[in-house]
């Protein structure tokens, strides 16, 4: 079985994944395997890559994650085509696909996987992407053979903490960015002091792994999803553009149009003012 998870992964370029034992994860949320009639077996974890070319403009105002689509749109396909093809290949077994909302606690399955270590911000940091991944997993009661590992960690250098405003501003930016409603002329100073309409990837960007995946040049993601429909640099001209339709595809859509298009506004009316 694993050699079909080994071929259709070739097929859509991602080369970063591996097997655990179920009883080997932290159950999170026992419900999602109960819908999925599933009790026992494995999860083969997938590491998707997302940091694009486009997200190096020096301009960019949103996190790298949400510069291509939303990556649920990619995981949405992917499982469409996959789980499918796996219970056609293997009917006497079951399989479900998770990304985001999922019965395990990903990051650290992904760590005793193998996939990389858990950086001091609490996300994987592979050695190829190092932490611009999303985790995804297809669990399903199925046995296959795989080793568990210890879970490794960083090497604490500190980086990531020392970059990372929330000791400073109080509040995670991103957090800060997602917030609804009003904001208080404090929190106002703090967006755009920043320049992020949405999202923070500042612990990422000192991370001596992305320094180090950079020179390797494998920071890039191949896969065509993350590299098509780009939006490094978001405007309320350009979010005004958008219809329904575009805007649901984008990371942002979750929290609805007012939130963003306040920081929007915010950035640009404060830049106009101090130009």
């Amino acid at each position: 079985m694993l050699a079909f998870f080994k071929n259709f992964f070739e097929k859509h370029s991602l080369d970063c994944y591996a097997a655990i034992r179920l009883s080997d994860c932290h159950i999170e949320r026992p419900y999602l395997l109960e819908r999925a009639g599933i009790s026992d077996g494995t999860a083969v974890l997938i590491a998707v890559p997302y940091y694009s070319a486009a997200a190096d403009d020096p301009k960019r105002n949103i996190s790298a994650y949400a510069v291509p689509r939303d990556y649920h749109g990619f995981f949405k396909e992917l499982f469409a085509e996959l789980i499918p093809a796996l219970e056609q290949a293997f009917p006497e077994h079951k399989f479900a696909g998770f990304a985001d909302h999922s019965p395990i606690a990903e990051v650290e399955a992904a760590a005793k996987a193998g996939l990389g270590i858990i950086g001091k911000n609490h996300l994987l940091i592979t050695e190829k992407y190092s932490s611009y991944i999303f985790l995804g997993e297809v669990i399903t009661d199925a046995h296959i053979p795989c080793k568990t590992l210890e879970k490794s960690f960083c090497e604490d250098c500190g980086a990531c903490i020392s970059a990372c405003p929330m000791g400073e501003i109080g509040i995670c930016l991103s957090a800060l960015t997602q917030k609804k409603g009003e904001l208080s002329k404090e929190e106002e100073a703090t967006i755009f002091r920043y320049g992020s309409a949405w999202g923070c990837d500042l612990c990422q960007e000192v991370c001596p792994h992305t320094q180090a995946a950079k020179d390797a040049g494998t920071l890039y993601s191949p896969i065509p999803y993350f590299n098509e429909a780009t939006i490094p640099v978001l405007t309320l001209e350009r979010l005004n553009q958008m219809d329904d339709e575009s805007f649901s595809s984008r990371a942002y859509a979750w929290r609805g149009r007012p939130t963003i298009e306040r920081n929007l506004r915010l950035l640009e009316t404060l830049k106009g003012g101090n130009s």
